[in-house]
């Protein structure tokens, strides 16, 4: 029997995270251009804190995954691991 593959739901948020760190850093580059006039670096600036505030949140979630996957019983009390150098 064929093993299922993963849901879209178990997908989407590391493509969600990267569409709007990929739409936030092109959005910043065209602000350091100049070339926007006041009305579009505020409209750019107002969809730029969306998309900050979005990858926060899907950061928040992934470190809080990590939480529970180091300690399911105590996630709070959790210690991060150190990398091998």
């Amino acid at each position: 029997m064929a093993k299922p593959s993963p849901a879209p739901a178990e997908t989407a948020p590391a493509a969600d995270f990267e569409r709007s760190l990929d739409e936030l850093e092109q959005l910043v580059a065209r602000m350091e251009g100049g070339e926007m006039s006041l009305d579009e670096s505020l409209s750019a600036f107002e969809r730029g804190i969306g998309l900050y505030r979005h990858c926060q949140q899907a950061l928040d979630q992934a470190e809080l995954r990590v939480r529970l996957l180091l300690d399911p019983d105590a996630p709070d009390t959790a210690e991060p691991f150190e990398p091998d150098v």
